[in-house]
Protein backbone atom coordinates (compact mmCIF):
# COMPACT_ATOMS: atom_id res chain seq x y z
CA UNK A 1 0.00 0.00 0.00
CA UNK A 2 1.02 3.63 -0.50
CA UNK A 3 1.51 5.70 2.97
CA UNK A 4 3.00 8.67 4.22
CA UNK A 5 5.53 8.17 6.73
CA UNK A 6 8.59 9.95 8.95
CA UNK A 7 11.49 7.87 9.60
CA UNK A 8 13.02 10.34 11.70
CA UNK A 9 11.43 13.10 13.53
CA UNK A 10 12.04 16.79 11.81
CA UNK A 11 10.62 19.57 9.91
CA UNK A 12 8.26 18.86 6.95
CA UNK A 13 11.67 17.57 4.57
CA UNK A 14 11.00 14.36 6.67
CA UNK A 15 8.16 12.72 5.35
CA UNK A 16 7.68 10.84 2.33
CA UNK A 17 4.89 8.89 0.35
CA UNK A 18 6.45 5.47 -0.63
CA UNK A 19 5.30 2.05 -0.15
CA UNK A 20 4.93 0.20 3.01
CA UNK A 21 3.59 -3.22 4.02
CA UNK A 22 -0.26 -3.56 5.26
CA UNK A 23 -1.62 -3.30 8.42
CA UNK A 24 -3.80 -6.92 9.29
CA UNK A 25 -6.12 -6.65 12.12
CA UNK A 26 -5.24 -8.36 15.45
CA UNK A 27 -7.80 -9.37 18.30
CA UNK A 28 -10.36 -6.51 18.70
CA UNK A 29 -9.16 -4.60 15.80
CA UNK A 30 -10.64 -3.91 12.46
CA UNK A 31 -8.38 -3.16 9.13
CA UNK A 32 -9.61 0.17 7.69
CA UNK A 33 -9.57 0.64 3.82
CA UNK A 34 -8.92 4.36 4.38
CA UNK A 35 -11.25 7.79 2.50
CA UNK A 36 -10.47 10.32 4.41
CA UNK A 37 -7.17 11.34 6.81
CA UNK A 38 -7.89 14.19 8.55
CA UNK A 39 -5.09 16.46 9.09
CA UNK A 40 -4.53 18.00 12.84
CA UNK A 41 -1.84 20.70 14.13
CA UNK A 42 -0.54 18.15 16.35
CA UNK A 43 0.53 16.10 13.35
CA UNK A 44 3.30 18.80 13.54
CA UNK A 45 4.08 18.29 16.72
CA UNK A 46 4.26 14.56 16.99
CA UNK A 47 6.77 14.60 13.62
CA UNK A 48 8.62 17.23 14.58
CA UNK A 49 9.37 15.29 18.20
CA UNK A 50 7.70 18.64 20.02
CA UNK A 51 4.71 16.80 21.69
CA UNK A 52 5.41 13.62 24.26
CA UNK A 53 3.41 11.28 22.74
CA UNK A 54 5.87 7.74 21.94
CA UNK A 55 5.72 6.86 18.56
CA UNK A 56 7.77 4.00 16.58
CA UNK A 57 9.78 4.82 13.99
CA UNK A 58 9.04 4.69 10.86
CA UNK A 59 5.79 6.35 11.33
CA UNK A 60 2.42 7.03 9.63
CA UNK A 61 0.81 10.46 10.73
CA UNK A 62 -3.10 10.72 11.07
CA UNK A 63 -5.12 10.32 14.36
CA UNK A 64 -8.40 11.02 12.22
CA UNK A 65 -10.08 8.16 10.23
CA UNK A 66 -12.86 7.44 7.81
CA UNK A 67 -13.25 4.44 5.76
CA UNK A 68 -14.99 1.16 5.32
CA UNK A 69 -13.74 -1.87 7.08
CA UNK A 70 -12.32 -4.33 4.94
CA UNK A 71 -11.31 -6.90 7.73
CA UNK A 72 -11.74 -7.94 10.98
CA UNK A 73 -9.85 -9.01 14.12
CA UNK A 74 -10.98 -12.17 16.74
CA UNK A 75 -13.55 -11.08 18.94
CA UNK A 76 -14.95 -8.21 16.67
CA UNK A 77 -18.53 -8.40 16.94
CA UNK A 78 -19.95 -4.41 16.59
CA UNK A 79 -19.30 -4.16 12.60
CA UNK A 80 -18.24 -6.53 9.40
CA UNK A 81 -17.11 -6.33 6.62
CA UNK A 82 -18.21 -3.11 4.85
CA UNK A 83 -19.51 -0.92 7.13
CA UNK A 84 -18.25 2.67 6.68
CA UNK A 85 -16.97 3.95 10.30
CA UNK A 86 -15.23 7.11 11.55
CA UNK A 87 -12.61 7.10 14.71
CA UNK A 88 -10.14 8.88 16.66
CA UNK A 89 -7.67 5.93 16.17
CA UNK A 90 -4.48 5.18 18.61
CA UNK A 91 -1.82 8.71 18.36
CA UNK A 92 1.05 6.08 19.24
CA UNK A 93 0.06 3.74 16.66
CA UNK A 94 0.55 3.80 12.71
CA UNK A 95 -2.06 6.25 11.88
CA UNK A 96 -4.65 6.89 8.89
CA UNK A 97 -2.44 8.79 6.57
CA UNK A 98 -2.53 5.47 4.32
CA UNK A 99 -4.42 3.90 1.92
CA UNK A 100 -5.10 1.20 5.12
CA UNK A 101 -4.60 1.38 8.58
CA UNK A 102 -5.73 -0.52 11.74
CA UNK A 103 -8.19 0.20 14.79
CA UNK A 104 -9.41 -0.59 18.06
CA UNK A 105 -13.09 -1.53 17.28
CA UNK A 106 -14.23 0.17 20.48
CA UNK A 107 -13.05 3.37 19.02
CA UNK A 108 -15.46 3.37 15.98
CA UNK A 109 -18.59 4.77 15.58
CA UNK A 110 -20.65 4.17 12.18
CA UNK A 111 -20.27 6.91 10.00
CA UNK A 112 -22.82 9.79 8.69
CA UNK A 113 -24.83 8.93 6.22
CA UNK A 114 -25.70 12.37 5.33
CA UNK A 115 -22.42 13.60 4.10
CA UNK A 116 -19.24 12.43 2.00
CA UNK A 117 -17.55 9.31 3.42
CA UNK A 118 -14.31 11.20 3.11
CA UNK A 119 -15.25 14.70 4.80
CA UNK A 120 -16.02 12.32 7.93
CA UNK A 121 -12.44 12.45 8.74
CA UNK A 122 -12.63 15.84 9.64
CA UNK A 123 -15.48 14.97 12.68
CA UNK A 124 -13.64 12.68 15.64
CA UNK A 125 -11.21 14.28 17.31
CA UNK A 126 -12.02 17.78 17.03
CA UNK A 127 -15.43 17.33 17.64
CA UNK A 128 -14.81 15.09 20.64
CA UNK A 129 -12.27 17.81 22.07
CA UNK A 130 -15.82 20.57 21.71
CA UNK A 131 -17.83 17.86 23.36
CA UNK A 132 -15.79 16.76 26.29
CA UNK A 133 -14.82 20.51 26.76
CA UNK A 134 -18.25 21.66 27.22
CA UNK A 135 -20.19 18.89 29.03
CA UNK A 136 -17.87 16.27 30.70
CA UNK A 137 -15.87 19.10 31.68
CA UNK A 138 -17.01 22.09 32.09
CA UNK A 139 -20.66 20.87 32.56
CA UNK A 140 -22.39 23.20 30.44
CA UNK A 141 -26.10 23.62 30.92
CA UNK A 142 -29.14 25.22 29.09
CA UNK A 143 -29.24 29.49 29.85
CA UNK A 144 -25.01 30.03 30.76
CA UNK A 145 -22.89 32.06 29.30
CA UNK A 146 -20.06 30.54 27.87
CA UNK A 147 -16.89 32.86 26.20
CA UNK A 148 -14.75 30.82 23.45
CA UNK A 149 -11.39 32.26 23.23
CA UNK A 150 -10.15 31.07 19.75
CA UNK A 151 -13.53 30.10 18.30
CA UNK A 152 -12.43 29.88 14.79
CA UNK A 153 -10.54 27.15 14.69
CA UNK A 154 -12.19 23.54 13.99
CA UNK A 155 -12.53 23.03 17.85
CA UNK A 156 -14.37 25.86 18.17
CA UNK A 157 -16.50 26.01 15.22
CA UNK A 158 -18.38 22.73 16.73
CA UNK A 159 -17.86 24.20 20.41
CA UNK A 160 -20.01 27.23 18.90
CA UNK A 161 -22.46 25.00 17.38
CA UNK A 162 -22.47 22.35 20.61
CA UNK A 163 -23.19 25.20 22.96
CA UNK A 164 -25.66 26.77 21.32
CA UNK A 165 -27.51 23.25 21.04
CA UNK A 166 -27.52 22.90 24.35
CA UNK A 167 -29.17 26.68 24.91
CA UNK A 168 -25.80 28.60 25.97
CA UNK A 169 -25.11 31.99 25.31
CA UNK A 170 -22.19 31.96 23.13
CA UNK A 171 -19.67 34.38 23.30
CA UNK A 172 -16.29 34.28 21.07
CA UNK A 173 -13.51 35.59 19.84
CA UNK A 174 -12.25 35.76 16.69
CA UNK A 175 -9.99 37.34 13.73
CA UNK A 176 -11.88 38.79 10.75
CA UNK A 177 -10.88 35.73 8.10
CA UNK A 178 -13.42 33.77 11.01
CA UNK A 179 -15.97 36.31 11.86
CA UNK A 180 -18.52 35.01 9.15
CA UNK A 181 -17.60 31.68 10.22
CA UNK A 182 -18.46 31.60 13.62
CA UNK A 183 -21.43 33.96 12.96
CA UNK A 184 -22.89 31.06 10.99
CA UNK A 185 -21.90 28.60 13.37
CA UNK A 186 -24.27 30.26 15.89
CA UNK A 187 -22.11 32.63 18.21
CA UNK A 188 -24.36 35.18 20.01
CA UNK A 189 -21.68 38.09 19.96
CA UNK A 190 -18.08 37.78 18.28
CA UNK A 191 -15.20 39.75 19.33
CA UNK A 192 -12.72 40.93 17.39
CA UNK A 193 -9.49 40.40 19.00
CA UNK A 194 -7.36 41.86 16.95
CA UNK A 195 -9.28 45.27 17.50
CA UNK A 196 -10.73 44.78 20.66
CA UNK A 197 -9.74 43.51 24.47
CA UNK A 198 -11.71 40.59 25.96
CA UNK A 199 -11.62 41.86 29.02
CA UNK A 200 -13.19 45.02 27.98
CA UNK A 201 -15.74 43.40 25.62
CA UNK A 202 -17.35 41.33 27.89
CA UNK A 203 -19.45 43.06 30.50
CA UNK A 204 -21.23 40.16 32.03
CA UNK A 205 -19.97 37.08 34.14
CA UNK A 206 -19.75 34.45 31.99
CA UNK A 207 -20.47 30.59 33.59
CA UNK A 208 -18.27 28.85 31.14
CA UNK A 209 -14.53 30.27 29.75
CA UNK A 210 -13.01 27.87 27.02
CA UNK A 211 -9.58 28.59 26.05
CA UNK A 212 -8.55 27.14 22.52
CA UNK A 213 -5.75 30.17 21.85
CA UNK A 214 -2.18 29.89 22.18
CA UNK A 215 -2.47 33.44 24.81
CA UNK A 216 0.09 34.10 27.44
CA UNK A 217 -0.39 32.70 30.64
CA UNK A 218 -0.65 36.38 32.17
CA UNK A 219 -3.31 37.05 29.57
CA UNK A 220 -5.24 33.58 30.42
CA UNK A 221 -4.98 34.33 34.31
CA UNK A 222 -6.53 38.21 33.89
CA UNK A 223 -9.52 36.86 31.78
CA UNK A 224 -10.61 34.27 34.93
CA UNK A 225 -11.90 37.59 36.24
CA UNK A 226 -14.62 37.34 34.01
CA UNK A 227 -16.03 33.83 35.25
CA UNK A 228 -18.67 34.19 37.96
CA UNK A 229 -18.40 32.33 41.88
CA UNK A 230 -18.06 28.89 40.97
CA UNK A 231 -17.84 28.86 37.36
CA UNK A 232 -15.41 26.94 35.46
CA UNK A 233 -12.34 27.97 33.23
CA UNK A 234 -11.50 24.44 30.59
CA UNK A 235 -8.99 24.87 28.09
CA UNK A 236 -6.93 22.49 25.26
CA UNK A 237 -3.47 24.37 26.15
CA UNK A 238 -1.87 21.87 27.70
CA UNK A 239 1.61 23.48 27.20
CA UNK A 240 0.38 26.06 29.90
CA UNK A 241 -1.06 25.62 33.33
CA UNK A 242 -5.45 26.15 33.44
CA UNK A 243 -6.28 28.84 36.05
CA UNK A 244 -9.06 29.09 38.41
CA UNK A 245 -9.70 30.92 41.42
CA UNK A 246 -10.11 28.84 44.72
CA UNK A 247 -11.31 32.02 46.78
CA UNK A 248 -14.16 32.29 44.46
CA UNK A 249 -14.59 28.81 43.96
CA UNK A 250 -13.56 28.83 40.18
CA UNK A 251 -12.65 25.61 38.94
CA UNK A 252 -9.88 24.65 36.14
CA UNK A 253 -10.80 21.88 34.17
CA UNK A 254 -7.25 20.62 31.51
CA UNK A 255 -8.81 19.04 28.57
CA UNK A 256 -6.89 15.80 27.68
CA UNK A 257 -8.85 14.00 24.28
CA UNK A 258 -10.07 10.50 25.28
CA UNK A 259 -11.58 8.37 22.69
CA UNK A 260 -15.14 7.43 23.39
CA UNK A 261 -17.03 5.91 20.68
CA UNK A 262 -20.52 6.55 22.48
CA UNK A 263 -20.16 10.08 22.35
CA UNK A 264 -18.51 9.61 18.79
CA UNK A 265 -22.26 7.94 17.72
CA UNK A 266 -24.01 10.87 19.43
CA UNK A 267 -22.03 13.52 17.20
CA UNK A 268 -22.78 11.70 14.06
CA UNK A 269 -26.43 11.74 14.73
CA UNK A 270 -26.17 15.07 15.25
CA UNK A 271 -24.44 15.60 11.63
CA UNK A 272 -27.33 13.05 10.25
CA UNK A 273 -29.94 15.42 11.77
CA UNK A 274 -28.54 18.33 10.54
CA UNK A 275 -27.61 19.76 14.01
CA UNK A 276 -23.84 20.00 13.26
CA UNK A 277 -21.83 20.90 9.90
CA UNK A 278 -18.89 19.65 9.48
CA UNK A 279 -16.48 21.96 7.47
CA UNK A 280 -14.16 20.66 5.51
CA UNK A 281 -12.02 23.66 3.79
CA UNK A 282 -10.06 21.52 0.94
CA UNK A 283 -9.41 18.03 -0.17
CA UNK A 284 -5.66 16.88 -0.88
CA UNK A 285 -4.52 13.69 -2.36
CA UNK A 286 -2.50 11.85 0.01
CA UNK A 287 0.36 12.18 -2.03
CA UNK A 288 0.03 16.17 -1.15
CA UNK A 289 -0.14 15.62 2.82
CA UNK A 290 3.57 16.81 3.11
CA UNK A 291 2.19 19.99 1.58
CA UNK A 292 -0.19 20.38 4.49
CA UNK A 293 2.49 19.92 7.18
CA UNK A 294 4.87 22.17 5.64
CA UNK A 295 1.90 25.11 5.03
CA UNK A 296 0.59 24.42 8.89
CA UNK A 297 4.44 24.81 10.20
CA UNK A 298 4.41 27.81 8.14
CA UNK A 299 1.96 29.48 9.66
CA UNK A 300 -0.26 29.22 6.55
CA UNK A 301 -3.04 26.53 6.37
CA UNK A 302 -6.53 27.82 6.93
CA UNK A 303 -9.60 25.45 7.39
CA UNK A 304 -9.96 21.61 7.87
CA UNK A 305 -8.13 19.21 5.83
CA UNK A 306 -8.62 16.03 4.28
CA UNK A 307 -6.29 13.58 2.69
CA UNK A 308 -7.79 11.57 0.02
CA UNK A 309 -5.72 8.23 -0.66
CA UNK A 310 -5.68 7.68 -4.30
CA UNK A 311 -7.66 4.18 -5.46
CA UNK A 312 -5.75 0.97 -5.27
Amino acid sequence: MKAVRFHEFGTPEVLRYEDADQPVAGEGQVLIRVAGSAFNPADNGIRGGNLPIPVTLPHVPGYDVSGTIDAVGDGVTDFQVGDTVVGFIPMTEDGSAAQYVVAPADVLAKAPSSIDLADAAALPSVALTAWQALFDEAGLKDGQRLLIIGAGGAVGGYAVQLAKRAGAYVIATASPRSHDTVTAAGADEVIDHTTSTVLDSVTEPVDVLLNLAPISPDEFAALVALVRDGGVVAATTAWMPTPSDDKRGVRAAGIFLRADADELTQLVALVDSGELTVDVAQRVSLSDLPAIHAQSAAGELRGKVVAVPDAS
